[in-house]
């Protein structure tokens, strides 16, 4: 008899995002005239299809390997040498920040290397999570066992859970007590914040002092507009020694049907040995590499290294520029409509307290049957996003303006 990993037997009911699918497909199976008026404002998915310029050299590596004397089989491990070069430049030097190629790592997605990380970080290790949260974050540290079970309020066992509340801005503060591992994901999903350089200043400062590693997500950064606010989590001094950063190009450059990523892994980022030794993890980052994947698909590569083109540049701004309008559209919409509203400023997700004695699930319910508006309820990502709902701008302007027209409705 084979075993399970019972680890992934302490996770919730469901995944949120397959459940909001689920109440949608029931919703629009009972109600089949409603059904063809729902718009889907839950899962932040883009809509717009891919730069034009992504598109012709994609088109270009396909035609490549179509004949021998182009052809390519499997890549370098961390990816294509001139992508990672490329993306050293403009994402970082380019910004003042030291950044090598080869401490660049191209995956599919932000998402699967949130979860992989967990391959080279030990059990042992103390974890902080904010809440509410990317769930992604919480679910592959119970699947690798470094929590114990989930009480009532959903909370597991093992984790520094750091509120975010409108008192806050979203923002927490470090911990009172030392964590070895944090999860910092800014601009934010879902509450659509986004951290200054001080506060960022003070986790770096914490995270050193404490032998702490901060996973910082910045899958959203190209939509800040504020330049006061930091795009990389490494614009803090001292962050490469404490630091891992994630980036996709899922939401600028519409990837997420096409999958692309990469992590920054730096060099000078150490970590303790059940022996006591500290060691840096960029040689085991690499192993589990080149161990368990040939990282990702030659055209997909070329269409991402499209991206830093001045036409790929070009044509990502009209997309951040289109999602962010929609956000405009979506977040007056809603304050017209006497909700109380945050984000939607500097990130595409619109973070709204339901009204007085609604809980999230019921505010999606109520959004579903009276407006047909399908959006993510807040206790979806944690105990402290019960009381909201998150509106995503990933979507046309004809439905973005639609949903405006029936938030007035509410």
């Amino acid at each position: 008899m084979a075993y399970l990993n019972d680890n992934y037997l302490k996770l919730q009911a469901g995944y949120l995002f397959p459940e909001i699918a689920r109440r949608v497909r029931e919703f629009c199976d009972a109600n089949p005239d409603a059904a063809k008026r729902v718009i889907r404002c839950g899962i932040g998915d883009v809509t717009e299809p891919l730069p034009s310029a992504v598109i012709a050299a994609m088109h270009r590596a396909v035609d490549e390997l179509s004949v021998r004397e182009t052809f390519r089989g499997y890549g370098h491990e961390q990816g294509l040498e001139s992508l990672r070069a490329t993306i050293a430049q403009q994402d970082y030097r380019d910004r003042g920040i030291e950044i090598a190629p080869d401490e660049i790592f191209v995956s599919e997605g932000s998402k699967s290397d949130c979860g992989y990380i967990l391959d080279v970080l030990g059990d042992r290790n103390r974890i902080a999570i904010t809440d509410p949260v990317y769930p992604a974050y919480v679910d592959t540290n119970v699947m690798a066992g470094h929590t114990g079970g989930a009480g009532e309020s959903g909370r597991y066992e093992g984790i520094t859970y750091l509120p975010c509340r409108p008192a806050n801005h979203f923002v927490p503060e470090p911990p009172n007590e030392p964590v070895d591992i944090i999860y910092l994901c800014f601009p934010n999903n879902p509450t659509g914040a986004v951290a200054s350089r001080e506060q960022l200043g003070r986790w770096v400062e914490y995270a050193r002092k404490h032998g702490a590693i901060i996973l910082f997500d910045a899958a959203y950064e190209a939509y800040i507009s504020d330049p006061a606010i930091p795009h990389s989590i490494y614009e803090i001094p001292g962050a490469q020694e404490c630091a891992v950063e994630f980036r996709s190009f899922s939401k600028n450059g519409g990837f997420t049907g096409v999958r692309c990523g990469f992590t920054v892994m730096p060099k000078a980022l150490l970590a303790r040995a059940s022996d006591g030794r500290r060691l840096p993890l960029h040689s085991l980052w690499h192993r589990r590499w080149s161990t368990k994947a040939n990282s990702v698909g030659y055209p997909v590569q070329r269409g991402a290294e499209a991206v830093y083109s001045a036409e790929g540049k070009s044509q990502v701004r009209h997309l951040i520029d289109h999602y962010m309008g929609n956000a405009s559209i979506l977040r007056q919409a809603a304050q017209r409509a006497g909700l109380c509203v945050y984000g939607g400023v500097n990130a595409p997700y619109i973070w709204v307290e339901t009204p007085a004695g609604l809980t999230s699930w019921q505010m999606f319910d109520r959004m579903l049957r009276e407006l047909n508006v399908v959006v993510t309820p807040g206790s979806g990502f944690g105990a402290c996003g019960e009381g909201f709902f998150r509106i995503s701008a990933f979507n046309s302007r004809e439905n973005a303006e639609e949903v405006g027209r029936r938030l007035g409705n509410l």
